[in-house]
């Protein structure tokens, strides 16, 4: 049997988008030491493909990092199967909020050298020493303690469209870039406030809580299973939601809506909009957001030299996408217009070279 799906994801996304099964998008981590990754992602591909299981997982040498989505209808026995693993036996799912079971479109598990790419030495530092989990109660009391500085351990992007009251968001574009800068800005209060810390699932956290506690803060909390459970519990518990926006999610979805609040605009025309894309230019897959209207104005690109470049013959954007290796791009104030100018430039280019 392959252990790789290799149909054209073009076709997969199309048999998803027309298909009518129901599916759960469900997301959760565990460390735990591995001595045979490669052996361990094999096996759980051949199971998880048998039950329909679609979405992305990271199996390193320190555990397991998942966002799935598995048939509705299945949920049982994919459970079962999952806590038959004795190490992820009763393993925190976390459920998505806000589900149209087209989160995923195939199966892909990958080893890598972590499950979190966070740029630490977990040599130099007790990884289990971690800090108090909270619950949605208790992270409401804290977050309305004064003597309480509360941390988004996310990207800028995420936070952007939707974070909690009165949390620090830095301005960075991955977590490891995010810890250096939280501890600058809150170094003067290792003694004397609470830091307390969320993100999306809790897996960030995990780490982020252990790190600032070896850089000697004494009173660390991270809210147990993030946002995602966080939303749930505050509506079936019904606990005052202190999430305001939306929750940037990394599938097919990039997004599900916590509270009506729409806090961030359009990155083309300025409008109050929280809708994540990707410019469809496959040159650029631009993470940005946009309206329905600008949507529509550049062809669901990011820019006017996306929107003629993909009006191009196939064949000749494929001869400009050479050596074009632009690699995972997000907006960010200073870049948009130093990407759409490399577009230019090949064209500007190309166009000089048919007038000779």
């Amino acid at each position: 049997m392959a252990l790789h799906n290799k149909i054209d994801k073009r076709v997969l996304k199309e048999q998803l988008k027309n298909s009518s099964e129901e599916r759960l998008t469900i997301s959760f981590y565990q460390y735990h030491h591995l001595q045979d990754p490669q052996a361990f992602r094999d096996e759980l591909y051949r199971r998880w493909e048998a039950l329909g299981v679609y979405g992305r997982t990271y199996i390193a040498a320190e555990g397991i990092n998942s966002q799935i989505s598995v048939p509705t209808a299945g949920f049982e026995a994919f459970k079962a199967d999952l806590y038959s693993t004795h190490w992820l036996d009763g393993v925190r799912l976390n459920i998505a909020v806000e589900d149209d079971g087209k989160s995923f479109y195939k199966l892909k598990i990958k080893v890598r050298d972590k499950i979190l790419a966070d740029g630490l030495n977990d040599d130099t530092f007790d990884v289990t020493n971690k800090g108090h989990h909270v619950d949605a109660e208790n992270f409401n009391k804290l977050a309305e303690d004064p003597n309480t500085i509360i941390i988004d351990m996310r990207n800028h992007y995420e936070s952007e469209v939707g974070h909690f009251e009165g949390a620090i968001t830095p301005d960075v574009d991955t977590f490891r870039d995010s810890l250096p800068i939280i501890e600058d800005m809150i170094a003067p209060h290792k003694e004397d406030k609470n830091l307390l810390m969320y993100c999306t699932g809790g897996i960030r956290c995990e780490k982020a809580s252990a790190y600032f506690k070896h850089k000697g803060f004494k009173r660390v909390f991270q809210l147990e299973g993030g946002i995602i459970k966080y939303a749930k519990d505050a509506k079936s518990q019904g606990i005052d939601n202190k999430f305001i926006g939306k929750n940037f999610v990394f599938d097919e979805r990039l997004g599900e809506r916590i509270s009506d609040e729409i806090i961030s605009n359009c990155h083309q025309c300025g409008k109050p909009c929280d809708t994540h894309t990707n410019c469809i230019n496959d040159a650029c897959h631009l993470l940005f957001i946009q309206c329905e209207e600008c949507a529509e104005k550049y062809n669901k690109c990011c820019s006017d030299e996306c929107k003629d470049f993909i009006a191009l013959p196939k064949e000749e954007q494929i001869a400009l996408r050479k050596g074009m290796d632009l690699g995972s791009n997000i907006f960010k104030k200073g870049r948009f217009d130093k990407m759409a100018g490399k577009f230019k430039q090949k064209m500007q280019q190309k166009t000089t070279e048919s007038d000779q």
